[in-house]
């Protein structure tokens, strides 16, 4: 999809969140911003009703479930050109809003862009791909908080998270890679823009990649994704757990059937 640059265009951030009922949270993620005017959108899923004083802060607190209702809920609700994905445990660079609205303006012809980030320490959160155009392989290495996105060409084209991938579903992970999957499904124009624009707390991916949760959603993604071939690509995932040492040689018969638990439940999903 063709756009045009516009160096007028409006930025929204769009935040989700669960069980907050005071806006602590948000002086900690704009700390280094005091002057932030652009809009933000706050999903709280929650029974507490969370307030936010602020003219440029719009709360919906809902009842729903799993990160990827409340993504697509800001999806639907947002009113900005531009959005960016956004958690409660981030902190934002000084100027980001800057750095994302300019990257539009650079890529006119962009219906999403990825950025990158430090973890707490300055660091880059992740090696990144030295890539400008993203592709099926290179998505897989975005995280949900760097997307940004002009909100006509993702509506237009009905891209939404599949509710059964993310925090809270059935599968518990690969939530911001579905989207983007689906995003190059429909030929959206995916860049990557290498700047950093948020820190956020390094996790321990060898330590979530070799958990039961994390290897069952990864059956149920190789599953949507790889049909029969999702057994072997099962097969050489746990594989490659064993080999960087992610999982013993003693649990690679438990994890693999674990994985399998996985494929089945997509499969039984999709025939309900």
């Amino acid at each position: 999809m063709n756009n045009v640059a516009n160096k007028n265009a409006t930025l929204e951030i769009l935040v989700s969140t669960k069980d907050q009922n005071s806006d602590t949270f948000i002086h900690k993620m704009f700390k280094n911003c005091p002057n932030f005017a652009h809009q933000v959108l706050v999903i709280n899923q929650s029974n507490n009703k969370l307030k936010i004083c602020k003219d440029n802060f719009h709360v919906i607190n809902s009842d729903e479930i799993g990160l990827s209702r409340s993504r697509n809920l800001a999806i639907k609700t947002a009113k900005s050109d531009l959005c960016l994905f956004s958690d409660d445990d981030i902190i934002y660079e000084p100027n980001f809003d800057s750095i994302v609205i300019k990257a539009f303006d650079l890529l006119p012809d962009a219906d999403i862009i990825t950025f990158q980030m430090n973890d707490f320490e300055g660091n880059l959160f992740k090696k990144y791909p030295k890539i400008s155009l993203h592709n099926k392989k290179s998505v897989s290495t975005v995280n949900s908080v760097v997307i940004a996105f002009r909100r006509a060409s993702v509506k237009l084209n009905h891209v939404l998270f599949d509710t059964n991938f993310g925090l809270g579903s059935i599968f518990e992970t690969a939530d911001e890679y579905v989207f983007l999957r689906n995003a190059l499904d429909k030929k959206l124009k995916i860049y990557h823009h290498p700047t950093v624009i948020l820190s956020h707390n390094i996790e321990s991916s060898g330590q979530k990649a070799g958990s039961d949760k994390i290897i069952f959603a990864r059956g149920g993604l190789f599953a949507k994704y790889y049909g029969i071939l999702s057994y072997f690509k099962l097969f050489h995932y746990i594989f490659l757990l064993f080999k960087l040492k992610f999982i013993s040689f003693d649990q690679v018969i438990s994890k693999y059937i674990k994985g399998l638990e996985g494929i089945k439940r997509y499969y039984k999903i999709k025939t309900q």
